[in-house]
Parts: C-alpha cells; structure tokens; sequence
C-alpha cells in the first residue's frame, strides 16, 4: 500500500506542474521563435530571437523540473499513511 501512496503523492508533486506550464510556454515561443518571428521582430531586439531562445530557456528550465522531481522524489512517511489511513477508517 505503500507503493500506491507514494505515486498518489508524486502525481501531485507541484515541480511537475510547474514544469508543465513552463513547458507549455516554451513549446510556445520557441515555435514562434523558429516559423513566425520577421527580421523586423528581431531588429527591435537587438538582433536576437527573443522567442527562440526564451523558449529554450524555458524548455531547459522545464527539464530540470521534472529531472529533479524524478531524482529526489517525494516520501511520504509510512507513519503518516498510516495515521491518515485510520482517519479515513474512522470517518
């Protein structure tokens, strides 16, 4: 049972969701980055793509999110799935 309350804890592991919606963000702007930025986007920026490169930053920032929820993942005490299990039983 133990097994099953550490998958339970780690769906709701607020580094995945965080890295989801950078993630999304970054899918995002790195293709406006590569189809949809004109010379003129990247004159204003100083002669750099902007979206391109904030999208792979965003990207890399979302790989090291889920990296490090994988690598040092949430542990529930078996204590407290215990206590939280009697809880459940008693109510």
């Amino acid at each position: 049972m133990t097994n099953s309350s550490e998958t339970r804890a780690q769906a709701f592991d607020i580094r995945l969701v965080i890295a989801f919606l950078i993630g999304a963000y970054g899918i995002v702007l790195t293709v406006m980055g590569i189809g949809f930025t004109t010379d003129e986007d990247i004159a204003k920026a100083a002669g750099i793509n902007i979206n391109l490169w904030a999208g792979i930053g965003m990207l890399v920032f979302s790989a090291a999110f889920v990296l490090w929820a994988k690598l040092r993942p949430i542990n529930v005490p078996q204590e407290e799935v215990e206590r939280l299990q009697q809880q459940k039983k008693d109510h």
